[in-house]
């Protein structure tokens, strides 16, 4: 099992919280460092010190990490036109050497468009967007070099593109939800990982035993890599469990029921369950970057067990 740390820095985090984090990401022996790609935070504060961009600052992260995978979850379709980002992910590989995985979703967060004059179509429209886009990013990333691309959908025409510049190693595809079939019908085509998110193991379950029937369906015989993201609240005791729980707003009650939260042992347990439906990574999302002793208990009392 691969523990993978996410974070949600739209909530409010700079550039060098997001550091910290990577550091201690990679030295404490997790295997990969994450962030979502969003531009405004969820709730009714501001969000200081303000958005930042998600390949940007994992550009900055990959120049000073080397061992960690870096990657998002989720890049929106909405924000960038396919041939830029399959640069921007080209480049972030490069300069990392070629450790980075691309997280891609249709888009879904509505407010955060219309603050930043992002166009928000509608739900048919945003999946339409995202199929055509993970045909161009995979079309272009696959084209020999020397030889062109081109494509001609209903939403983006490209015309005798050179797939320049290449990735240092094809990154990874990762694709995610729980819908019953647009998502896991791309999933099967295109992606190399498949992640449900914030969901328990029993409704993960229903939606892994679907995508694998998708799959035969589709002709798919590569593997796809499942994988779980859970917000995680781990504490040496109850009072550690209950003062990570009071930090971020919630219950260590509902906490348990929702996320991987406990003692080490109750989080090592519930980490084997998601292990036994076929997850071979988890993302760990740390809500309170400022508690990197959090990553540190997780390293020493969890990691080396699962």
């Amino acid at each position: 099992m691969r523990l993978r740390i996410f974070t949600e820095p739209q909530q409010g985090a700079d550039y060098a919280t997001l550091f910290r984090v990577a550091k201690t990401t990679e030295e404490s022996g997790f295997d990969a460092f994450f962030r979502s790609d969003h531009y405004l935070k969820m709730g009714s504060a501001t969000g200081l010190p303000g958005p930042s961009d998600a390949w940007i600052t994992l550009a900055g992260i990959a120049r000073d990490t080397t061992r960690i995978r870096l990657g998002t979850l989720m890049t929106a379709a909405t924000f960038r036109l396919p041939g830029p980002l399959a640069i921007e992910v080209a480049n972030v590989d490069d300069m990392s050497g070629g450790r980075v995985d691309l997280g891609l979703g249709a888009g879904w967060y509505e407010r955060e468009h219309h603050v930043y004059g992002i166009p928000f179509p509608s739900l048919k429209d945003r999946f339409d967007r995202f199929e055509e886009q993970l045909r161009i990013i995979t079309g272009l990333w696959d084209t020999p070099e020397g030889e062109t691309f081109s494509f001609v959908g209903k939403h983006y025409q490209l015309s005798d593109n050179p797939g320049l510049p290449k990735p240092r190693s094809r990154p990874p595809i990762i694709v995610g939800g729980s819908g019953a079939r647009r998502t896991p019908t791309l999933a099967a085509r295109y992606a190399d990982e498949f992640n449900v998110g914030f969901s328990s193991v029993e409704r993960t379950k229903e939606v892994f035993d679907r995508l694998r029937t998708i799959c035969k369906t589709e002709g798919r015989s590569r593997e796809l890599h499942l994988s779980t993201a859970q917000v995680a609240c781990c504490g040496r005791d109850e009072a550690e469990v209950k003062r990570r729980a009071e930090a971020i707003g919630r219950d260590p009650a509902e906490m348990r029921e929702n996320g991987l939260a406990g003692t080490p042992s109750e989080v090592i347990e519930k980490i084997g369950r998601f292990a036994d439906i076929g997850c071979s990574r988890v993302y760990l999302q740390m809500l309170d970057l400022s508690d990197l002793a959090h990553l540190e208990l997780i390293a020493a009392d969890v990691l080396p067990k699962v």
